[in-house]
């Protein structure tokens, strides 16, 4: 009995706790901070753990020594490289099979999830994802880890930010926070780690978001690098000064990069095509054969490719050679990821960035050696130009190469690639490859900036019931005895079985011209739109679109689109209202204001 009652009692206790928690953080953006300090440290200690398991898997399948990656090795065992990647691709097809027998719908990244579900991640599918990536990577497909990390940390910051039960703004802003912290422990570089999820995640840089971000990033990094160090850390030796005359050249590198960049974006849908028609778990089964084929090639294709950068960054090596390694690389990513293996991009068109660079700068030494810029310097334009093509975030891009370097003449030659390749690429094409695969899947956003409550906000929330009809065969005259001038802004007009024929906007109908026949005349004669009305499930963008083209002040509502029931009606100014007062609510928090 007296234990029944200290549980209760504790649960009370803790129930109030959580409401006052819940309302400190509420009341002032400066509490995110500590919170964003916890979830830094838990998304660190997670992807060093993800990190780990994924290397012990490549030790006990490949044979490999605990202290060499897996794409470093000069030879792996041909058997063990068609066979793992196999077997792991038929574990993940049955998984996706299972996922599509059982009804389950695609797990939701956290650039999806802040741009349409102000930051809603299941929990339960983040672990999937994540499992399902270190089960890519640990078999050896041509994927990186840090699509799990991301993902594994946003959830867990979506949870947690659920829980706490925080505004939309805020929860956004703490998903970006778990994906900056992932990523700062993955490279142990903070400030990456914190614009990765300013221009990816958040999709926007605020004052207010800083410090919350900031402090998971710098969180996320110190406990990766206490526990054992950064999974995906690059040591780059000591690089000489940037002279003028190689700005040009590798400016020139950037556009090739966005144009390669564009390249493999348009290629991956080709790839899944090439897939479509086999079985869905057959799928993997194929791709990881593939991959494992083009291993015993040469391993650099293997996994994410770390370390193959970190050996090639400080050997010298053929322009064949590097060619060869680059196409193989890139096939092998699409082929993986259009198969059906879970992972990332992120750290693979860094590596084939990398290269390309050592690539470009090797054939301009050919060509003309006074053009011809320091291969590491090159390498490192590369990775970040390219980088920027595919994963986007020129300035997330131009922080690593400063936090690999603590160069900054260099990072002011990468940053000026970058730009030129984003231009380019938005130009072009106008999608990273997260935001390209969601476009393939029928979604139509860019970025992550927030625009779910533009979804959100339909016809159907906005419209007034309160419709004035009036049956087509009514006169003028009848008409205005039933409907005052200024009750409303105008009456619908029905045929007999009350279907929708037309909209008469009452100051057409009390126009004084019509005063000496209003008896004679019936109100059809006045109706307009007949053709152009609105759906229940419209958003206002669509809606306003609607407006604007007809010219229309107010439009009926119907039922559906083969149906003519009226079941409301909206006025433009009102819908535009609406519109305008929602932006700044989703706007209001990118100088720091309170809501």
């Amino acid at each position: 009995m007296f234990a029944r009652i200290r549980h209760i009692v504790d649960y009370r206790g803790s129930s109030r706790s959580l409401t006052r928690l819940r309302a400190l953080l509420r009341s002032n953006e400066f509490y995110l901070i500590p919170l964003a300090l916890v979830l830094g440290t838990a998304t660190g200690a997670v992807v060093t753990l993800m990190a780990e398991i994924a290397q012990i898997a490549h030790v006990l399948i490949y044979g490999i020594p605990i202290d060499v990656r897996l794409s470093a090795n000069t030879f792996v065992s041909p058997w063990a490289a068609l066979i793992a990647p196999a077997t792991g691709g038929l574990v993940l097809g049955i998984m996706e099979w299972s996922r599509r027998r059982m009804k389950i719908s695609n797990a939701v990244d956290p650039i999806e999830a802040n741009a349409l579900r102000g930051g809603h991640l299941s929990m339960r599918d983040s672990v999937v994802v994540s499992s399902q990536t270190m089960i890519s990577n640990g078999c050896g497909a041509s994927v990186g880890l840090e699509a799990g990390y991301t993902q594994i940390g946003s959830g867990i910051a979506s949870l947690l930010g659920r829980l706490l039960n925080l505004r939309r703004n805020d929860l956004r802003l703490i998903v970006g926070c778990g994906a900056a912290a992932a990523i700062a422990a993955a490279f142990g570089a903070p400030i990456t780690g914190a614009f990765y999820a300013c221009e990816l995640i958040v999709g926007v840089y605020s004052v207010g978001s800083a410090a919350p971000i900031l402090a998971a990033s710098l969180a996320g990094a110190l406990t990766a690098q206490w526990l054992g160090g950064a999974p995906y850390s690059l040591e780059v030796p000591r690089v000489g000064g940037v002279g003028i005359e190689q700005y040009l050249a590798l400016l020139v590198l950037a556009l090739i990069a966005g144009g390669i960049g564009i390249a493999v974006m348009r290629s991956s849908s080709v790839f899944e095509r090439l897939f479509a028609w086999l079985p869905v778990w057959v799928r993997p089964i194929l791709g990881g054969l593939i991959v494992g084929g083009l291993a015993i090639i040469t391993p650099q294709v293997l996994a994410a490719g770390h370390g193959a950068m970190v050996l090639d960054l400080h050997h010298e090596m053929a322009i064949g050679l590097i060619a060869v390694i680059v196409g193989l690389k890139v096939v092998a990513c699409l082929v993986s990821l259009a198969s059906g293996f879970r992972g990332g991009l992120f750290f693979a068109s860094l590596f084939v960035g990398s290269l390309l660079g050592k690539f470009f700068a090797g054939v301009l030494l050919l060509v003309s050696p006074a053009l011809a810029p320091d291969p590491l310097v090159a390498m490192l334009t590369g990775m970040a130009t390219l980088g920027v093509a595919i994963v986007g975030g020129p300035l997330t891009m131009s922080f690593l190469v400063l936090e690999m370097t603590r160069n900054v003449d260099v990072t002011a030659l990468v940053l000026a690639g970058c730009i030129v390749t984003s231009i380019c690429v938005r130009s072009i094409f106008g999608h990273s490859f997260s935001t390209w695969r969601l476009h393939l899947r029928g979604e139509t956003i860019r970025s992550a900036n927030d625009v779910g409550w533009l979804r959100n906000l339909t016809v159907e929330r906005m419209m007034s019931s309160d419709i004035g009809k009036v049956p087509s065969t009514s006169t003028i005259a009848e008409t205005r005895a039933e409907f005052a001038l200024g009750s409303r802004p105008g009456v619908v007009v029905t045929n007999s079985a009350g279907e929708y024929v037309g909209l008469v906007m009452l100051p057409d109908l009390y126009s004084g011209d019509l005063d000496g026949i209003a008896s004679d005349i019936q109100v059809i004669e006045l109706a307009r739109f007949t053709d152009v009305v609105l759906l229940p499930e419209m958003n206002v963008k669509t809606a306003m679109a609607v407006f604007d083209e007809a010219g229309a002040e107010m439009l009926a509502v119907v039922e559906a689109i083969d149906s003519r029931k009226v079941v409301g009606f909206l006025t433009e100014s009102f819908a535009r209202r609406r519109y305008v007062d929602e932006i700044d609510k989703a706007t209001r928090g990118v100088l720091g204001a309170l809501t």
